[in-house]
């Protein structure tokens, strides 16, 4: 018989969760928002905020001690509340464009277009949005917006997404890979649908605003983009967006874009509708961290132009966006982060119509023998190839 004595007894104390990792970050963002969502099935997680924008702050493919694969900035959450932007940050957030021209979203009718006179819409950049359902896989969120457009139109509308977790065999059907080996990943896909609630229809003459989902993630010096592209005559990508992209940081080879994610220089480069082939992604070599992202393209149709400017053709923009942060002229920055970006056609919508744009995202984790199959399968290259692109 064995007997244990109770004043030998002590309590474990847990250690708190490290700063990096998915516990450390839910922890973070239930301490500002309560209510936020955790979808989850096993050790793949998705952390969704209602009052954050409905943003997807972050996820994991490894439960609460293992990476987390979003960038948050958390100074942004003791506010005051910027009139430019709140850049809570989110692997997955949501905003409706165009960002620049004629039918912008972000200027007042008669101000230049420049740093001074821009300001992302409330609906989409502080305010709380509402939680409608959720379950241990998905979570359906809305929010009633009016917005007013650099035309001077008026635009009511309803937005709603749904955010839903994918298991494994729905990754392996949307890529299409086997998640075997030692790989673990997390993989989730956002329904993103606009609806025109009035006055009038959104037409050439009134403008019209456009999906823009944009995900963002920590950088590293080991972190590549990779941007497959369909062949076709001239560049495919914009690539002058804050400054023609350095040689050095951004290369073509092979029908495939290769743009360094280290977040210690400013870029942003664009793929026209008719190149982008509704996939792109990301490899951190030194985490062995895969990023694929799916996004919906429609090639025929020419998609809003986001420059700060009002003397292009305001049709003349493109599918999907990836950009790496970097120190402004005054040394100041915001991040570091990078940014895989997408953004829908023109939503030429009459009254009581919608329009739904779909993006998702993966996450791969595991030795890089197991991650060059998928990374292979589904992107077109070698981890071998990405790690020596640049």
């Amino acid at each position: 018989m064995t007997l244990i004595c109770p004043a030998c007894k002590q309590a474990i104390k847990e250690e708190p969760p490290q700063p990096g990792t998915f516990g450390y970050d839910k922890e973070f963002i239930l301490k500002h928002d309560s209510s936020a969502v955790i979808l989850g099935k096993s050790d793949a997680q998705v952390l969704v905020s209602a009052k954050y924008q409905a943003k997807v702050f972050t996820s994991t493919a490894t439960g609460d001690t293992g990476r987390s694969f979003g960038w948050i900035h958390y100074k942004a959450f003791y506010g005051p509340i910027d009139p430019y932007m709140n850049a809570y940050g989110g692997e997955n957030r949501f905003w409706l464009g165009p960002e620049g021209g004629p039918f912008s979203l972000f200027f007042e009718k008669g101000k230049d277009q420049k740093f001074d006179n821009w300001h992302t819409p409330p609906a989409y950049d502080s305010e709380a949005w509402e939680l409608v359902f959720k379950d241990s896989t998905h979570a359906v969120l809305a929010k009633d917006m009016q917005l007013k457009n650099f035309a001077g139109s008026e635009f009511k509308l309803r937005v709603t997404r749904k955010i839903s977790l994918l298991d494994t065999r729905q990754i392996e059907r949307f890529l299409p890979v086997q998640v075997t080996g030692s790989i673990k990943a997390v993989g989730y896909r956002t329904e993103n649908t606009v609806t025109n609630t009035g006055p009038t229809e959104w037409n050439k003459t009134t403008g019209m605003p456009c999906t823009w989902i944009l995900d963002m993630f920590p950088p590293s010096d080991q972190t590549t983009i990779v941007i497959p592209f369909k062949s076709g005559d001239g560049s495919p990508a914009t690539t002058n967006y804050f400054g023609e992209i350095p040689a050095d940081r951004l290369k073509a080879k092979d029908s495939v874009l290769y743009f360094k994610a280290d977040g210690k220089q400013r870029g942003k480069l664009g793929v026209h509708p008719a190149r982008a082939k509704s996939v792109a992604g990301s490899y951190d070599a030194g985490n062995h961290v895969l990023t694929i992202i799916l996004y919906d393209v429609a090639p025929l149709s020419k998609y809003l132009n986001q420059e700060w400017r009002t003397d292009k053709d305001p049709f003349s923009g493109d599918a999907m966006n990836a950009y790496n942060d970097g120190p402004l002229a005054d040394g100041k920055q915001m991040g570091p982060f990078y940014e895989l970006e997408s953004v829908s056609s023109p939503h030429f919508l009459p009254l009581g119509h919608s329009a739904t744009h779909w993006h998702s995202v993966f996450h791969f984790i595991g030795n890089e023998m197991d991650l060059d199959y998928i990374s292979k399968k589904v992107l077109g290259v070698s981890i071998e190839e990405i790690k020596k692109a640049l």
